[in-house]
C-alpha cells in the first residue's frame, strides 16, 4: 500500500493550467510544481506567463512553459496541446481555471441583470465553458494515453446557488448571469466527461467560494457574516484540494463536485 506522501506525488507528470497567470491559477500551479509536475502556464499575455514560469522554475525547479493564448478562438485548443507535446511530449493533468469573473472588464456583463448583453453572455460562454469543451477533446487522446490522465474543472458556488444581490450594494462589483449559468453548465460538464471518458480519463470539478482580494469593505463584511467559517478564501486554502484531484490521492474519484467555500453552500 502506497503511503499519503508518495499518492499526492505528481513526479514526471504535465499539468496544463488555463488562467495560470491568474491568483488562483497562480497557486494551482505551484501546487502541482511543488508536487513534482511540469507546468505549462497558459493565459491570455504571454508576458505574465513568462513571469509565472520564472517564478515557479525559480521557487521549485519545475520545468515549466509559458503559452499566451486566447481561448476564445477556434484553433487555440489545438495549439495549447500541440506546443505542449512538442515541448513535453505527455499530458497527464488539465486544470479549465481560465474565466471572465464578476470583476472581469468586459462591456455590459458584470452590470445589473436587465443591462447585461448577449455579447456579453456569448463572450462568457464561450471562455467559461466552451473552451472547456474543446480543450478537453484536443487532449483527449494524450490524456487517456497518459495511464493517470485527469480534468480538473474549475466551477464556483455560484454554479450552485443563486447569488445574494444585497452584498454587491453600494459597489461596483456585479454577478453575472452568464457566470453562473456558464459555471453551472461546467458542474454538469464534469459528469458528463467523466462518464464518456471513463475509465481511462478522470474528470472532476472544484468549486470555490469567494477569494479575499481587497473587495469593498462592506461587501467582504457581509460575505463574512453569510460563511460558517466567518471569512473568505484565501488561494492558499485551494492548493490542497486541487492537489488531491489532480493526484493518485483521489484515483478512485470522478465525477465529482470538491465544493471549497467555509460552508457557504452548507445554510
Amino acid at each position: 500500500m502506497k503511503g499519503v506522501r508518495e499518492l499526492f506525488r505528481v513526479d514526471g507528470r504535465v499539468a496544463i493550467v488555463t488562467g495560470g497567470a491568474g491568483h488562483l491559477g497562480g497557486a494551482f500551479c505551484e501546487a502541482l510544481a511543488e508536487l513534482g509536475a511540469s507546468i505549462v502556464v497558459v493565459d491570455r499575455e504571454l508576458e505574465s506567463c513568462t513571469r509565472r514560469t520564472e517564478e515557479l522554475t525559480s521557487s521549485t525547479g519545475a520545468r515549466t512553459l509559458a503559452l499566451g493564448a486566447d481561448l476564445g478562438r477556434d484553433d487555440t485548443p489545438s495549439e495549447i496541446v500541440r506546443e505542449t507535446l512538442r515541448a513535453f511530449g505527455r499530458i497527464d493533468i488539465l486544470i479549465n481555471n481560465a474565466a471572465f469573473t464578476g470583476v472581469s472588464k468586459l462591456d455590459a456583463y458584470a452590470v445589473p441583470f436587465r443591462e447585461q448583453s448577449v455579447e456579453a453572455w456569448d463572450a462568457a460562454m464561450r471562455v467559461n465553458l466552451t473552451a472547456v469543451f474543446a480543450l478537453v477533446r484536443a487532449s483527449e487522446a494524450a490524456l487517456a494515453a497518459s495511464g493517470r490522465g485527469c480534468v480538473i474543472n474549475v466551477a464556483s458556488i455560484y454554479g450552485l446557488v443563486g447569488p445574494d444581490m444585497s452584498l454587491y450594494e453600494g459597489t461596483p462589483m456585479g454577478n453575472p448571469a452568464a457566470y453562473a449559468a456558464s459555471k453551472g453548465g461546467l458542474v454538469q460538464l464534469t459528469r458528463y466527461l467523466a462518464t464518456v471518458l471513463a475509465p481511462n480519463v478522470r474528470v472532476n470539478c472544484l468549486s470555490p467560494g469567494g477569494i479575499l482580494r481587497g473587495q469593498p469593505r462592506s461587501f467582504v463584511e457581509k460575505y463574512c457574516a453569510r460563511t460558517p467559517l466567518g471569512r473568505m478564501g484565501e488561494e492558499e486554502d485551494f492548493k490542497g484540494a486541487l492537489a488531491f484531484l489532480a493526484s493518485d490521492a483521489s484515483a478512485y474519484m470522478t465525477g465529482h463536485n470538491l465544493v471549497v467555500d467555509g460552508g457557504w453552500t452548507s445554510w
